[in-house]
């Protein structure tokens, strides 16, 4: 159980839960698609935002474990509505067929939940040779939300409801290589650091939201971009480091949030009015806080998103 819970301007704190930063929230009619759905704060998301009526997508890598969350939330909630389909970040034709299996359904889609990732793993490819941290938690995502954007626009424009995209970053933007995105370095293994690797992708994800957010401003498109930080939550993104894995268990029920409380932030920032028209803004403990002096550098953005282009063209 997290213990400090000072609340913030919005009236919630590292305290809250998922549930209580929704209630009374009746977001019946809007969809969302929930990616890492299947374990830690991804299957809370997907639960908390089922219960106030939205269309869930888990878009998950392990089919089997989506449908167990599929099928204890239909449990809790039988007139739920949810689907699972098959996703897999660090593959951009697994990407491409998901988007294309998503357009070709007809759904609309109003909420995009950028949340799957993995954490500090010694250094490994893609399928689509790029490091695997950067691929999964940034490319991935950014292929992601450039191939359903029009679909969030037209739902935007259709609906006239607000389309939200939330990108799960981390504090660990902070603790990315002294020049933040290493662009000529991104594959070199020889000066690869697990925890600089992975503070470079959850960088990516804050400059990605903020590039995203200026250009759908400028366009006029009612949809808002915003990225945030859950908080230091015990989840299985530590498995390969055993050591901290194993101190994080003993004493993480007393210095971390608990799942809840970990999912809180972004149902917040994907449901709540107080945060309509909000763009641009990076959050932690369901306020807006601020981000690393980097994460702001609006050219170091507009350069990620030529090279995250040039990095998914399919040639």
């Amino acid at each position: 159980m997290w213990i400090l819970g000072r609340k913030g301007p919005s009236g919630f704190s590292a305290c809250s839960t998922a549930e209580q930063v929704t209630q009374g929230i009746d977001a019946t009619g809007l969809t969302a698609i929930v990616t890492g759905a299947s374990s830690g704060i991804g299957t809370e998301t997907a639960r908390v935002l089922a219960l106030h009526g939205v269309h869930v997508i888990m878009a998950v890598r392990n089919m089997d474990s989506g449908r167990k969350v599929k099928e204890a939330i239909l449990k809790e909630k039988p007139e739920a509505k949810i689907d699972v389909m098959e996703l897999d970040l660090g593959s951009m034709e697994s990407v491409r067929k998901f988007a294309s299996e998503y357009k070709s359904s007809g759904l609309p889609l109003n909420v995009l939940i950028n949340n799957a990732g993995v954490m500090a793993p010694p250094f490994m490819l893609t399928q689509d040779n790029i490091e695997l941290q950067f691929g999964t938690n940034h490319i991935g995502h950014f292929l992601l939300t450039n191939l359903l954007l029009e679909t969030m626009k037209s739902t935007a424009r259709e609906s006239q409801k607000e389309g939200r995209i939330v990108n799960l970053s981390s504090e660990g933007h902070r603790y990315a290589y002294r020049e933040g995105i290493r662009f000529d370095k991104i594959n070199d293994e020889s000066s690869y650091s697990t925890i600089y690797a992975y503070g470079q992708s959850k960088l990516a994800n804050v400059l990605h939201a903020n590039e995203l957010a200026r250009r759908l401003k400028e366009e006029g498109v009612e949809i808002t971009a915003n990225s945030l930080h859950p908080g230091a939550i015990a989840t299985n993104l530590l498995r390969h480091h055993s050591f901290i894995d194993g101190l994080v268990n003993l004493v993480g029920k007393y210095l971390l949030k608990n799942v809840p409380q970990g999912a809180a932030t972004t149902c917040y920032v994907a449901l709540h009015p107080q945060v309509k028209g909000v763009s641009g803004e990076y959050f932690s403990d369901s306020n807006i806080a601020k981000p690393s002096s980097l994460s702001q550098d609006a050219e170091l953005a507009k350069k990620l998103w030529d090279f995250s282009v040039t990095l998914t063209d399919p040639k």
